[in-house]
């Protein structure tokens, strides 16, 4: 099939085109740059690229009419994040596209109350990206309930794997928390450690839409979520690292109003978003419907990041042997 992803060469695009390529399908990557491509592959240069800048065409009003003209039979949209891009696209492309795959997030829902949340449960977003992909999530099922417009959602959790550093056991994306478990020094975490974190490897969410073209009869209509087998929590995630290493996490905990205090405001902003959402996803609607079946568990898609960060960064202590650790 000819399928047009929005956004290729992004995190999720650089490892989705090439298995889509494999697949056999004709891949067109959309993009405002070719930009780095995290996960280099030959199949890309079977690949077309187009570039186009979406915020520039979106603002002139012809975004969707240039991927109309594309004629895919399938469009993936990994980059939309408010609800007139995805009506500009859902509308351009409504009756002529075969199937259309949006990338949601885990953020819909909220902050966990029943755990694992299961796609059903009712949405409670906060914070500007949860509530734009919310409405998001829910226009384009009612389009598909009222029109027939072909879409399913998929929502990651925290994506990982080489090319991104990973969400860290303090809730947000500051390596030093690593190199401090590496050297068995102490780690303040907020609380009692105990909220979660849902990570997925880059891969597994690159296999989450191949899944979905694979299955469109169960997978038009619906949203996935798209996350490991188990979430973390923060003390069990933080243990885990320092384990790796040949250490005993040395963890000290304190409130969140004292913690946030020792914090930058980035750091602690982040963390916050974290803490207060506290993913904890289920997927056996993906698994069931889909046959989606993640290959890397949390800390698998954590450890693969933080080798490659460490290689990049050259950071000793961060490089680790298979030898060290067992996840």
């Amino acid at each position: 099939m000819r399928v047009i992803v929005i956004g290729g060469t992004g995190h999720i695009g650089s490892y989705l085109v090439p298995k889509l390529v494999s697949a056999g399908h004709d891949v067109v990557c959309v993009s405002r740059h070719k930009g780095k491509i995290f996960n280099k592959n030959v199949v890309w240069q079977s690949v077309e690229h187009i570039e186009v800048d979406r915020t520039e065409a979106e603002s002139e009003g012809n975004f969707g009419a240039h991927i109309r003209k594309l004629q895919g039979e399938v469009v993936i949209d990994l980059i939309c994040f408010t609800l007139d891009s995805a009506t500009m696209i859902a509308d351009a492309l409504l009756g002529q596209v075969k199937h259309f795959i949006h990338c949601g997030t885990m953020w819909v829902h909220g902050s966990s109350e029943k755990v694992p949340t299961t796609e059903d449960q009712k949405r409670k977003p906060f914070g500007t990206y949860g509530i734009s992909k919310a409405a998001i999530e829910a226009e384009l099922l009612t389009m598909h309930r009222q029109k027939g417009f072909p879409v399913t959602i998929l929502h990651p959790g925290h994506i990982a794997g080489p090319g991104r550093m990973p969400i860290n056991p303090a809730g947000n994306v500051n390596p030093d928390i690593f190199v401090k478990l590496a050297l068995g020094q102490e780690v303040v975490l907020p609380n009692l450690g105990m909220e979660t974190v849902h990570h997925v490897h880059v891969d597994d969410v690159a296999q989450s839409f191949i899944r979905a073209i694979e299955n469109p009869k169960q997978a038009i209509g619906e949203s996935f979520h798209i996350v490991s087998e188990q979430a973390l929590t923060l003390r069990g995630y933080a243990n885990a690292v320092a384990a790796w290493y040949g250490h005993e996490a040395q963890l000290t905990f304190q409130p969140w109003d004292v913690w946030k205090k020792g914090a930058s405001p980035e750091d602690a902003k982040l963390t916050w978003d974290h803490i207060a959402h506290s993913p904890n996803g289920s997927i056996e609607k993906a698994k069931t419907l889909l046959k989606y079946r993640p290959r890397y568990a949390s800390l698998q898609a954590v450890l693969e990041a933080i080798r490659c960060y460490a290689i990049q960064e050259n950071i000793e202590v961060l490089k680790l042997k298979k030898s060290n650790y067992e996840t």
